[in-house]
C-alpha cells in the first residue's frame, strides 16, 4: 500500500503572472506593454468557484505537506502557451526568464521542488543554447514542448536539434496541451469551454505523437524520453494500433524513417504518460504499455485538479498491482525526470 509522504508529482502547475517573468527579463523586453501570451476569454474557475492559485514555492510545499508528496516537478500555467508567441526574439526572451524564475523562485527555495524549462522552438539554434543552460547551470530535469501553437508539427526536422540536444544531456521533453487556439486540435466548432477542454489535451496529444513517430523522431533518438502529459494513458493503445494500421500500408513510401511499427516505439520504454483516475483501463494500459511508463501527477492547482483525493483513489484501485502502484507513485517519476 501507498502511503502520503512515497509520492512524487510529475505535473502540478505555477500559476505565474507576467509581472513575475518581468522581474528576470532582460531589457527592452521587459519595457513591452503588452501581455506576455496571447489571452483567451474562457472562464475556467466557473467564476473563481473552481481550482486554486500556486505563485509561490510556499504555496506549493504546504500543498505538498497536506498532500503527502516528497517531490513535485512544475509547469508554467501561463507558459502553456510558449507556442503562440510569434515573435522568435521575443520568445528566446520569454524562455530565459521563466527558467530563472523557476530556478531561483523553487528549485533554491527547496530541494523538494524541480521545475522544467521552456525552449524557444521558433529559434531553433538558440532552443539549443538556451537547453543546454537550462539543464547543465539551471538544474531543470526536463524541457516542456508545446504542443499547440507552433506553425510546424513537433516531429518536423527543423525541430530535430533540440531532440538531439536534449538526448545528449540526458533530460526528458514532456508534450503539453493547452485549450489555446482550438482550430489547433479540432474544437474550433465548439462554443462552450467543456467542448474545447474536453478535446484539448487528448486530440493534441494523439496529433503529435502521430508526427513524433511518424516522421522518425524516436528512432533518430533511441535514448530519448517522451512524456505526454494531462492527456490519461488509456488512448495510447488505440492510438498505437492505428498508426500500426496505417503505417504497414502507407508507410514505406510515406513515412520512410518510422523504421518499426509505430506500436514498437510506443512500448519501448521510453515514451511516458499520465494515468489519471477516471480511466477505466489503466491496469489494461499498464499490461499493454508496462507499468514503469504511467506516472501520477496533481495538475495542482489547475481548476479541474482533484488533488490530494486522487492519491487515495488511484492507491485503491484493484485493476493495479501493489508493485504497479509504486511504479505510479514515484518509480516512474524518478524514471522519468532522473530524480534522486
Amino acid at each position: 500500500m501507498i502511503t502520503r509522504g512515497d509520492v512524487i508529482d510529475a505535473d502540478g502547475h505555477i500559476t505565474e503572472d507576467d509581472n513575475q517573468l518581468r522581474d528576470h527579463m532582460e531589457a527592452p523586453y521587459r519595457n513591452r506593454q503588452s501581455t506576455i501570451y496571447p489571452q483567451d476569454h474562457w472562464d475556467r474557475s466557473l467564476g473563481g468557484t473552481l481550482g486554486e492559485r500556486a505563485k509561490d514555492a510556499k504555496s506549493w510545499l504546504d500543498a505538498m505537506d497536506k498532500g503527502g508528496v516528497s517531490q513535485a516537478v512544475l509547469f508554467p500555467t501561463a507558459g502553456l502557451g510558449i507556442g503562440w508567441i510569434r515573435e522568435p526574439d521575443f520568445a528566446v526572451a520569454v524562455c530565459k526568464a521563466w527558467n530563472n524564475f523557476v530556478s531561483e523562485e523553487f528549485q533554491k527555495i527547496s530541494p523538494r521542488l524541480k521545475g522544467v524549462a521552456l525552449v524557444p522552438f521558433q529559434d531553433v539554434p538558440e532552443g539549443v543554447v538556451e537547453l543546454r543552460r537550462a539543464v547543465q547551470e539551471l538544474g531543470l530535469p526536463g524541457v516542456m514542448l508545446p504542443a499547440v501553437g507552433l506553425r510546424k508539427p513537433l516531429g518536423h526536422e527543423d525541430f530535430w536539434p533540440i531532440y538531439e540536444e536534449a538526448e545528449r544531456l540526458g533530460c526528458m521533453v514532456g508534450v503539453h496541451a493547452t485549450v489555446r487556439g482550438p482550430e489547433y486540435f479540432a474544437a474550433d466548432k465548439f462554443d462552450q469551454f467543456i467542448d474545447v477542454h474536453t478535446l484539448s489535451h487528448a486530440f493534441a496529444q494523439m496529433m503529435q505523437m502521430t508526427s513524433l513517430v511518424l516522421r522518425g523522431v524516436l528512432d533518430r533518438f533511441p535514448s530519448l524520453r517522451i512524456a505526454f502529459m494531462e492527456a490519461g494513458c488509456s488512448w495510447a493503445p488505440y492510438w498505437a494500433g492505428r498508426m500500426d494500421e496505417e503505417w504497414e500500408m502507407r508507410g514505406q513510401v510515406e513515412a520512410p524513417l518510422c523504421k518499426q511499427k509505430p506500436s514498437e516505439y510506443i512500448r519501448s520504454g521510453r515514451v511516458y504518460f499520465h494515468a489519471e483516475n477516471y480511466e477505466p483501463l489503466i491496469g489494461a494500459t499498464a499490461n499493454y504499455l508496462s507499468p514503469d511508463v504511467l506516472y501520477y501527477a496533481s495538475d495542482w492547482p489547475h481548476w479541474d485538479h482533484e488533488f490530494p483525493e486522487n492519491i487515495d483513489h488511484l492507491n485503491s484501485r484493484e485493476d493495479l498491482s501493489p508493485e504497479d502502484k509504486t511504479w505510479l507513485m514515484s518509480g516512474t517519476a524518478k524514471k522519468l525526470y532522473k530524480l534522486d
